[in-house]
């Protein structure tokens, strides 16, 4: 019910619909003039019918409620049937226009417009002819059945078909064209309109005087009935039909007209009149079927004479595009007849030849020998016109290779291509061929090729060994100089692919295929040491290495990788380990020698005064009477030399073993006057002056004293020593102290003596220029100074004698 109301249509047009049936049904009870034959046309059957063919079919509903509401008003207005008879009358109704309009939208396409012979053939007689047949058999069963007006089933249907059927064909077509035309405009020209009204007077005219009687033809109408038809076609014919429907009821009512008689006839005349009115629809319709269908094939000859003119020109203006095409395009085009004649050049050929096609016509030659003598290049002129020919012959394709020379008489590579073009029967019509300058691409080929060779000699004489693998790790090349080391045919590519599974060394081929899946699968650098085995099955130690290379978007499409020969380096490697370790052991028996010479040559002068003490402390007990407190001295003397010589003895290890001793700030000026007056007895027996030139307030050093007193008796001794041999010149031993700098402190020892003989080697161990000296003073002293953190150096005097000195930091706190 809810899709019903949904597809209701606009109250206006229902309500106008009512009115015009109300009205249809008044016209036919004006047109009812016999008496006990009812009407003689039914308007409303057109109405009807017309309204459901451009209705929706939804709608349908709608509209055959609001002709059974006109038609039961209409029925209580005029005709006082009973009202069963007129409800079953309008069921016949009802039935006849939708039956209709199905028949007819079914038939024709929507929406239906009538303007073909066909639509209008269909119309007439689905509309007009069959559909009236269901009204007529349920009115005239319905007039016989509650017996109105007298009438029997066969007296009444044929009256009533052909009422419904005029009333189809008058009304009907000007439903349509007042539907479909409703809010449109004419668009008639002046003549047109002119000529409209000449039509329409003429029209009236004779349809006044024929109807009246006073022509004695009525159908004399018809030739400006067709005229209308045909000038303007549909509409004219559907107003000119109700014009005179019109026009005969008014005169057929009055009595006046040829269809108005005495009762006697007039149900003849009632039945001519119908006849009348429907060959006149019918004439009319076919004519303004025909005419609209001429002037489609008119209008559609004339629509196709444009579209084909805009096709000229489409075809014009896409020949000038494709010929602009051709000359742009950057390469020479040609085309040849079936017959093998040369009959278009495109512009940038004919630049490129300096003349057009027809510059080449010789007399005594074809066409094309005179092309291919005039241009092609005498090496290649004979085989280009062969081939061609060829082709022409045969109808394959041509493709070739070849020189042409250019206007500047230079001859340029071209590669030449035609193919044949053929009609639906397999026969050449054209031949179209094609050249591409390819003189530079040569040129740049011979030269990538001159590039390759000289790539390859330099890849072979690359003293290591090259190769290159496929992303799957498929080996694909290996230069001149890796194909000897494995004895390959560089060439033979089977041997290739295989030869990865023998060439590695047992005891790292596992190994090496590891790493190098590993690489293929993550992209990473291959890099490690294996044995190949060389041809004559010796294997040799390889540092191997590759990387991958990388397309544009970073997959990899080739891994490079060289490995160098590394045996030699290898062996020469475990040699020097080996001289290594040798010398190694050499070097821990040199230590050894070092430090007991050291410790020799410090333990000598503690017990040189062990000894000299002793014998002291022995004259001392042995005197009469003995002297107790000298002796006791004397023991003294020798149980400090004794720890003395200890602790030198424990200093050195610590000094050998680098073990560090605790050390303590330590006045140096005190040290030094410690050392000078432990050797006192030595310097005095030497006749030495000692000169000290100390620094007052020098800051504290942290030290080890026993180590720094060695360093200041050694110096001291150097230098005693070093003055032996002078007599005639004084001898003095000059000491001095000073800051150095505001971080540490330099004292300096500065002999008389002959001075360094070679300066550069007074530190080396056992290096001595004394007759009785070990040559490990010095060695200690700059061991000692430079396990302080301090530098120890020597230098000859610019007069006489040499200077020995060092440097000692100063404790973080004395710093400043």
């Amino acid at each position: 019910m809810m899709r019903i109301w949904a597809h209701r249509p606009p109250l206006l047009h229902l309500g106008l619909f009512i009115a015009a049936y109300v009205l249809g049904c008044g016209f036919a009870q004006l047109l009812a003039i016999v008496p006990g034959t009812g009407i003689s046309i039914w308007p409303p059957s057109g109405l009807f019918i017309a309204t459901l063919v451009l209705a929706s079919r939804s709608s349908w509903p709608w509209w055959v409620l609001g002709g059974c509401l006109s038609e039961l008003f209409s029925n209580f207005l005029w005709f006082h049937s009973p009202l069963p008879a007129a409800f079953l009358i309008y069921v016949g109704n009802a039935l006849e226009a939708v039956a209709g309009a199905w028949l007819v939208n079914r038939t024709c396409k929507r929406p239906v417009r009538l303007e073909t012979l066909q639509e209008v053939l269909a119309f007439v007689v689905l509309a007009a002819g069959i559909a009236p047949i269901v009204s007529a058999t349920v009115g005239s069963a319905t007039l016989a059945w509650f017996g109105i007006q007298s009438q029997s089933f066969v007296t009444a249907w044929p009256l009533w078909w052909i009422g419904d059927a005029t009333g189809v064909l008058i009304v009907a077509p000007l439903a349509l064209v007042v539907f479909q035309n409703w809010r449109g405009k004419a668009q008639f020209s002046t003549a047109r309109w002119m000529e409209a009204c000449v039509l329409g007077l003429i029209f009236l005219g004779v349809a006044a005087l024929s109807m009246s009687g006073y022509l004695p033809f009525a159908y004399i109408i018809m030739p400006p009935l067709l005229w209308a038809a045909v000038r303007f076609e549909f509409k004219g014919a559907a107003v000119t039909l109700i014009l005179l429907a019109l026009i005969t009821a008014i005169f057929t009512v009055t009595g006046a007209g040829q269809f108005a008689g005495d009762p006697e006839s007039q149900k003849h005349k009632q039945i001519m009149l119908q006849l009348f009115l429907a060959i006149s629809a019918f004439s009319a319709l076919i004519v303004a079927a025909i005419s609209r269908q001429h002037h489609l094939a008119v209008l559609t000859l004339r629509q196709s004479e444009r579209s084909l003119r805009e096709l000229v020109e489409a075809l014009q203006h896409s020949e000038q595009q494709l010929s602009q095409f051709v000359n742009m395009v950057p390469v020479y085009l040609w085309r040849l007849t079936p017959e093998g004649e040369p009959n278009f050049f495109n512009k940038r050929l004919t630049d490129f030849f300096g003349l057009d096609i027809a510059d080449a016509d010789r007399p005594d030659k074809s066409r094309l020998a005179a092309i291919i003598g005039t241009v092609a290049h005498p090496d290649d002129a004979t085989s280009l016109g062969d081939a061609l020919n060829r082709c022409v012959v045969t109808g394959e394709s041509f493709s070739m290779k070849y020189r042409l020379r250019r206007a500047d008489g230079m001859y340029r590579w071209m590669e030449g291509s035609a193919e044949p073009m053929r009609d639906h029967g397999g026969r050449i019509v054209q031949w179209y061929g094609v050249s591409i300058d390819i003189d530079d691409r040569l040129h740049a080929e011979e030269a990538l090729r001159n590039r390759e060779r000289e790539l390859s000699l330099l890849v072979d004489m690359v003293p290591s060994h090259l190769w290159r693998v496929t992303p799957e790790g498929e080996l694909t090349l290996v230069n001149k100089r890796m194909a000897d080391f494995l004895g390959l045919d560089s060439g033979n590519k089977r041997q290739l692919e295989t030869v990865f599974d023998t060439i590695f060394h047992p005891d790292e081929a596992e190994a090496v295929w590891q790493v190098l899946r590993r690489c293929l699968r993550t992209g990473e650098t291959f890099s490690m040491n294996y044995r190949l085995r060389r041809a004559d099955g010796v294997y040799r130690w390889m540092s191997g290495r590759a990387d991958p290379l990388r397309d544009e978007s970073g997959r990899i499409v080739q891994w490079f990788g060289l490995c160098h020969d590394i045996d030699d380096r290898v062996h020469a490697e475990e040699a020097l380990r080996r001289a290594s370790d040798r010398l190694a052991q050499a070097t821990q028996a040199a230590s050894l020698a070092e430090l007991s010479a050291s410790i020799a040559h410090e333990v000598n002068q503690p017990l040189a005064a062990i000894v000299a003490n002793s014998h002291a402390c022995h004259r001392w007990l042995s005197a009469q009477p003995p002297n107790i407190e000298r002796a006791k001295i004397t023991a003294e003397r020798i149980t400090r030399d004794a720890n003395s010589a200890a602790d030198v003895v424990g200093r050195i290890r610590a000094l050998f073993s680098h073990t560090s001793h605790a050390r303590s700030p330590d006045d140096v000026n005190r040290l030094i006057g410690e050392v000078c007056r432990l050797m006192a007895d030595e310097i005095a027996a030497k006749d030495i002056r000692i000169q000290r030139d100390l620094e007052q307030d020098l800051p504290s050093v942290a030290l080890d004293r026993v180590q720094v007193q060695q360093v200041f008796v050694n110096l001291i001794r150097n230098g005693i020593e070093a003055m032996d041999s002078v007599e005639d010149d004084p001898r003095v031993l000059q000491i001095c102290s000073c800051r150095d700098g505001r971080d540490a402190i330099r004292v300096e020892v500065r002999d008389t003596g002959t001075g360094f003989r070679d300066p550069n080697r007074v530190f080396e161990p056992f290096f001595t220029t004394k007759q009785n000296g070990m040559g490990m003073g010095l060695a200690i002293c700059r061991s000692i100074i430079e396990s302080h953190g301090g530098r120890l150096w020597t230098t000859n005097n610019e007069t006489r004698g040499a200077t020995v000195a060092f440097r000692l930091p100063l404790a973080p706190s004395e710093a400043s």
